[in-house]
């Protein structure tokens, strides 16, 4: 994934990490000097490194570094930020486990038949699920608006990826988190010879890692930060979120608001556009004013693409098309909005079916692709559900189809168009949540 805070100034700070680590030959060059680099230019043995820039409640800059995992064997070390589990339930942890595991594992080495080998190996294998299973219920994940979280919350099905919650990101936000620390800036690189499949290189700047960190740092920092650099912000928008806050304190809630808890200096209005709050995905915000105007122009003069993914209610057999149909808010009825011919504004939609498919339920849907060339308010809903439309609402519109069960399904799926002050042609894509 792309880093979701910017890189500078701890990038400068990363660099003198690593002629630090170079010079020193240790990792430990705080502390008593024990811990050799060595290890990391073995087989494999390469780490991620990083460096958080934060300030503190007085305003003081403050520098953190962070090792992925463990070093050398060393769950913590002087000078870098501590591991998510602390050093007494971690020796508790392998305590109850890792010296049970290894016995049966001799035990079965060492059995004097088939039938007994077997037993033993299963009976190592449940007890390192419950180990795996422990292990994990010991972190604790804390988030930008003070809250914890469980790691196993934040994956689907509760199955955490070995090794989730040990990235340098989440070691240095964590960090912030429970010390009243803001964070800045984050820079992370890779040190030593490459692991298996990484496809990283020594010393050299990576964002982290989408498996294990993106879930994770998406629960932390209460957004899905897609992409951000000097001037623009993409975020992946949760449905059931506002894009921007709406009147009176229980519609605070938004996607500019979490942000600016993150960036206090982002301007009043910093979203280029909006989602639906039912609506969930890609979301542009600007860090300026300047850059707000010119995103503003490319959006008035239709120089942005988008495309959403839905899923529509029963079987469409028309496979693409286009609606055009005139609509305007119903006054009486916030925030529905009505067909009319006379006083609405038209909104054009062009539409290609992808598939229909099955729910568990037994229930079909037909998976459709949207590329809107206008953008009016509840445009693919009311194209979606209107009998001169497609005539088949999308699932979970409580506005225009049966009622919500769990979310609306439509997604904004890709952006693309020029960057507001590079204009390099900009891309952006991700993965249907349903």
């Amino acid at each position: 994934m792309n880093p979701p805070l910017p890189e500078y100034p701890a990038y400068t700070h990363a660099l003198h990490l690593k002629q630090l680590l170079l010079k020193n030959g240790v990792v430990d060059f705080e502390g008593e000097g024990k811990v050799p680099i060595d290890g990391f230019f073995l087989p494999g043995g390469g780490a991620m490194f990083g460096v958080l820039v934060a300030r503190d409640q007085s305003g003081n800059e403050v520098l953190l570094k962070a090792f992925s995992g463990s070093c050398m064997g060393h769950l913590n070390l002087p000078g870098w930020v501590d591991h998510l589990i602390d050093e007494e339930s971690y020796h508790e942890y392998l305590r109850l486990f890792d010296a049970p595991i290894k016995e049966i594992g001799r035990l079965a080495k060492a059995a004097d038949n088939e039938q007994e080998r077997r037993l033993l190996l299963h009976e190592r294998s449940e007890l390192s699920r419950k180990a795996l299973s422990h292990y994990q219920e010991l972190y604790s994940i804390a988030t930008l608006d003070g809250r914890r979280v469980r790691l196993e919350s934040i994956f689907p099905g509760g199955k955490a990826p070995t090794g989730s919650g040990d990235c340098c990101a989440i070691k240095l936000l964590q960090f912030a988190f429970t010390h009243q620390l803001h964070p800045i800036s984050m820079a992370e690189f890779f040190f030593g010879a490459p692991t298996k499949d990484s496809g990283r290189s020594h010393l050299r700047f990576y964002g982290p890692c989408d498996e294990k960190c993106k879930p994770i740092l998406h629960a932390m920092l209460t957004l899905d930060i897609v992409y951000q650099d000097s001037h623009i912000i993409v975020v992946n928008k949760d449905a059931g979120l506002l894009s921007v806050p709406g009147k009176g304190p229980e519609k605070c809630d938004s996607v500019e608001t979490r942000l600016r808890k993150l960036m206090p200096n982002l301007p009043l209005q910093c979203a280029v556009h909006r989602l639906d709050m039912d609506t969930s995905g890609l979301l542009i915000l600007a860090k300026d004013k300047e850059t707000h105007k010119r995103m503003n122009k490319q959006f008035s003069e239709k120089q942005v693409s988008k495309s959403y993914v839905a899923l529509l209610e029963g079987v469409i057999t028309q496979e693409k098309g286009e609606v055009s149909l005139p609509f305007r808010l119903d006054v009486d009825h916030r925030p529905l909005q009505i067909y009319d011919q006379q006083q609405g504004k038209w909104g054009i939609t062009c539409f290609q079916r992808v598939r229909v498919e099955r729910r568990s339920d037994g229930t079909l849907v037909t998976r459709m692709l949207f590329f809107p060339l206008t953008g009016r308010t509840h445009q693919l809903r009311v194209h979606s559900a209107h009998e001169k439309g497609l005539g088949h609402p999308i699932k979970g519109d409580r506005l225009y189809g049966s009622g919500m069960r769990d979310r609306l399904y439509l997604h904004a799926k890709t952006l693309s168009f020029h960057h507001p002050i590079t204009g390099v042609w900009m891309e952006f894509s991700t993965e249907d949540p349903f």
